[in-house]
């Protein structure tokens, strides 16, 4: 353990988009903050799962790749002067009354007047298809991220699932590979209706081939290499689809880690909130972002955002006690350091 035990006023766990705007909104309120993520580097999972992929729903950016929000938000934070704890776990919380100590995987001790989970969807990972010896074809042409684009310009691509992730990368390399194939088990999808629209639109002028309703039967190659992916209905009819990448998107296999432990209040794997303040059950512990459920919730990031914002008004009294906060407008009272 470190010798040396680090004060802050707010500890985020968690360094993707959420809890980086986190950040923006705790250092508006004059609260200091440091942030804890698992990964070597900030992001969350727009760094780690899809830097290349575009976002369509953030306000004022009608098309934002996920690695360029993040470098936004970044810069945003900046004049707040976080620190990061980057490759490292919170394996233990302490209950200090009025506080809480934070122990890492890597020995790093810090105590904070409060905490925000920003943790996403905790550790993650894909949820494999059952194909068989899918696992030698992994990472040479059976791929659960796109980091480049350009890694299938003219290659056949076949995408599997029926969410946005499927649907986004479809419309993504349109015109940049070869052939796409669109492989759902059902016609529906469970992407947002503008995305679906422009994905029939585009399967409509050839650009891009549904095969519905279908599901992954197996593959066939040799030495890691996809010749084809053969699809099958749900009455065993098969067709082969000639391909050089498989892209299974059937989400993500959640586990939220030593969070569990924390005797929060959980609701299948997502820690409930009260919806005005993000509070969860232990006084002090705010959660935000895809890990927070309430009543009504929209797992979207600018809800993300919002939830940041609530949540830095409600702990601004646990950092200032007794200190009357007058709102203000970032119009009216600017950023520190900004001209």
């Amino acid at each position: 353990m470190s010798e040396a035990v680090q004060k802050t006023d707010v500890a985020i766990i968690g360094a993707g988009p959420v809890g980086l705007f986190a950040i923006f909104e705790c250092g508006m309120l004059k609260m200091r903050c440091h942030v804890i993520d698992a990964l070597d580097t900030t992001g969350g999972q727009c760094a780690a799962l899809y830097p290349e992929k575009p976002i369509y729903d953030i306000p004022g950016y009608p098309q934002i790749d996920a690695a360029e929000l993040i470098q936004k938000l970044e810069e945003q934070t900046s004049p707040f002067e976080p620190v990061y704890h980057l490759g490292q776990q919170v394996e233990r919380l302490t209950d200090l009354g009025g506080g809480w100590r934070l122990e890492t995987s890597k020995g790093t001790v810090i105590e904070a007047r409060a905490i925000i989970i920003a943790a996403g969807v905790g550790a993650f990972g894909p949820n494999r298809p059952p194909l068989p010896d899918i696992e030698s074809y992994e990472g040479k042409s059976v791929f659960y991220l796109v980091k480049r684009r350009e890694d299938f310009r003219g290659k056949r691509v076949v995408i599997a699932g029926g969410g946005d992730s499927a649907v986004d990368w479809a419309l993504s390399l349109a015109g940049l590979a070869e052939q796409v194939y669109v492989v759902h088990r059902r016609p529906k999808f469970r992407a947002a209706p503008e995305s679906v629209a422009r994905l029939d639109a585009l399967a409509a002028e050839g650009a891009i081939e549904m095969v519905v309703p279908y599901q992954l039967a197996r593959l066939e190659g040799a030495d890691g290499r996809l010749e084809a992916v053969v699809v099958a209905t749900l009455d065993g009819q098969e067709r082969p689809l000639a391909a050089d990448a498989l892209l299974p998107f059937f989400g993500l296999a959640m586990n939220l880690g030593p969070i569990a432990q924390w005797n929060l209040n959980l609701e299948r794997n997502h820690i409930s909130v009260d919806p005005a303040t993000c509070a969860t059950n232990a006084p002090g512990i705010f959660a935000i972002g895809d890990i927070a459920t309430y009543p009504g919730k929209l797992k979207l990031i600018l809800s993300g955002f919002s939830e940041a914002a609530m949540t830095a008004h409600a702990i601004y009294p646990l950092v200032h006690p007794g200190e009357a906060l007058h709102f203000e407008y970032s119009t009216t009272k600017g950023v520190p350091g900004a001209a």
